[in-house]
């Protein structure tokens, strides 16, 4: 346990060292600015636009905005957020692969295990840490500017899709037991998302798919209920518990 730990503490240094995870906490923070930023400024800008558009027969009325046109901003922003640390983290395995840190680590006597959690529970710290960053300045701004009981069930929205991410982040280790760079990983988790969404085309598994948890913006204006996601959370929970062992095993019969 105690290597374990001590592991863990290395990748927390590696964490803050190399940057990653500030420019993450600077960019799911600044996303979440932006959210209630740009809501706030959509009269201004259409009043800006309206001469223009005057000209070209558009008339535009007078624009509304309420904490519901934050939201809207928020799960437009939040896949964008995603791929960014996707892309971010998709190197943690390979690149130490490639340089051969591993070989050092393991020959000192640490288990291709220990090593295995505290790099994959890292990654989930961070997106756990970095989501809620984002979706936490927003609540705030949104309560501030307006008032978020317009909005059904914004923490249990947010969950759902913070779940999804959790996927993505548990299957870049399983990618990275069998690709050789960040790359490679980048594109197979992206491969799944692209599968998830044909596969949610299908109206028989359309609700059980993981990238239905996406849609769960609906449940802010009413549109649909808590109970409608459950199936997909049952297969994300589900995929996410298989996608931890399957990389667990190829991790520890990759060749380092």
């Amino acid at each position: 346990m105690k290597s374990l730990i001590a592991f863990s503490k290395k990748e927390a240094l590696e964490w803050w060292r190399s940057g990653r995870l500030a420019i993450l906490v600077v960019v799911f923070a600044l996303f979440g600015i932006m959210n209630p930023a740009f809501a706030k400024l959509t009269p201004w800008l259409m009043e800006s636009m309206s001469e223009s558009l005057e000209k070209s027969g558009i008339v535009i009325k007078e624009i509304r905005v309420d904490a519901l046109t934050s939201w809207e901003q928020f799960y437009k922003n939040i896949p964008i957020a995603m791929m960014v640390f996707i892309l971010m983290v998709s190197g943690s395995f390979t690149t130490e692969i490639q340089k051969g840190t591993f070989i050092l680590v393991l020959t000192k006597g640490l288990s291709r295990w220990k090593v295995y959690i505290a790099k994959t529970f890292g990654m989930l710290l961070v997106w756990t840490a970095a989501y809620w960053i984002c979706f936490g300045i927003t609540y705030i701004y949104n309560d501030f500017y307006w008032d978020n009981s317009v909005a059904a069930h914004p923490v249990l929205a947010a969950a759902f899709v913070y779940f999804f991410g959790v996927w993505l982040t548990v299957m870049v280790p399983v990618f990275s037991a069998i690709l050789s760079n960040a790359i490679a990983v980048s594109i197979g988790t992206g491969s799944l998302v692209i599968i998830s969404y044909v596969l949610g085309m299908l109206p028989k598994i359309k609700d059980n798919v993981p990238t239905f948890l996406m849609g769960s913006q609906s449940l802010l204006v009413r549109a649909g209920v808590p109970e409608d996601y459950y199936p997909a959370i049952a297969v994300t929970a589900i995929l996410v518990l298989v996608s931890f062992g399957l990389g667990w095993v190829m991790f520890d019969r990759r060749r380092l």
